[in-house]
């Protein structure tokens, strides 16, 4: 929209560069271009601004396919407004000389123009397309026919609009339709999902048996090292028994031996002690048979005297001293009268 400043009866208008302003007075063009900025009175002032940047038209409309079936198709159209004068003189572009507002709504008539022209060749192409070539294919051919319709229509060249790209961003079907298209392939991704799931699990398998088969294998091979093990210690306890036994025969002999010889030289000691003692004897023998009988009497009282227990103190009572001394000398007259 313009820019308009009022001044005690004139206006000045200022435009943007993308905006084409024509100015009429009396009937004649004054002013013609991009971006002007000019004085006019507003009484006798006929002004027209047109856009000549590129604008984006969003349509959205519903069509249905060669076998019966609602589809709704979503497009965008770029276009421009490349003559300004015929866009000017077709359409209505004036405004109002204090607000610079448009007094008409030309845009929404080349919405409604360019709509109208790509649904009817939109509808054209898909009536002759089954659903699923539509939904696959269907894209490039109406975005096609769309743009050569267009291009082929004559009133866009006459009101000076040039259209400058064609976008269909999607056919899409009815929400029952499309989730019953959908089943199938969701179906079969389920399938290659749980075929997948079934791969793993038997790689799983496959790996936990193979893992227990080593683990097994492991186990009996230990079996048989532990096997060995206890073969070869029984064979060490064999032998180390063996080699005490044999150890124990050598010192049992050996002490055998050495108690034989021992008991011998002990016999031998014994006999030579025995011969001694007997030829002591009989040599004690003899010098008592020899010994006056005198002698042999006063040893045997000092053998007696030897063996009688030791005397520390002696009490003679008068009686005893008494006997004692008849005794001896009853024994010494006996004896002078033997003598």
């Amino acid at each position: 929209m313009a820019d308009i400043t009022r001044r005690a009866g004139w206006r000045h208008l200022r435009s943007a560069p993308t905006a084409h302003i024509r100015h009429q007075r009396r009937g004649k063009l004054v002013h013609d271009g991009e971006g002007l900025s000019f004085w006019f009175r507003p009484r006798t002032a006929a002004l027209s601004e047109v856009p000549v940047n590129d604008r984006e038209l969003a349509m959205a409309f519903h069509a249905r396919t060669a076998d019966f079936q609602d589809v709704s198709v979503q497009s965008t159209v770029t276009y421009r407004i490349g003559d300004p004068g015929a866009a000017a003189t077709r359409l209505d572009f004036s405004i109002d000389p204090d607000t610079g507002a448009w007094r008409g709504t030309p845009l929404e008539q080349i919405a409604t123009l360019l709509t109208e022209t790509a649904q009817q060749h939109a509808l054209d192409v898909l009536a002759r397309t089954t659903l699923a070539a539509a939904l696959v294919d269907g894209v490039a051919a109406v975005r096609d026919r769309i743009a050569t319709g267009l291009a082929a229509e004559p009133r866009l060249p006459d009101t000076g609009i040039e259209v400058v790209a064609v976008r269909v961003v999607a056919i899409r079907p009815e929400p029952e339709v499309e989730r019953a298209l959908r089943t199938p392939a969701r179906e079969q991704i389920q399938q290659e999902a749980d075929r997948a799931t079934y791969e793993r699990r038997a790689v799983a398998v496959e790996r936990e048996r193979a893992i227990a088969e080593n683990e097994l294998a492991s186990k009996i091979e230990l079996a048989r090292q532990e096997e060995r093990l206890v073969e070869q210690r029984g064979t060490n306890a064999r032998r180390e028994a063996e080699e005490n036994a044999a150890a124990d025969a050598v010192r049992a002999e050996a002490e055998a031996v050495r108690k034989v010889r021992l008991a011998r030289a002990e016999a031998e000691a014994a006999r030579e002690v025995g011969e001694a003692r007997a030829g002591a004897q009989s040599a004690w023998l003899r010098a008592h048979a020899e010994a006056d009988p005198a002698v042999l009497h006063a040893l045997a009282v000092q053998r007696a005297a030897e063996n009688l227990p030791r005397i520390e103190h002696l009490t003679l009572s008068p009686d005893v001293l008494t006997g004692l001394l008849a005794r001896l000398g009853g024994e010494g007259g006996t004896g002078g009268a033997r003598s």
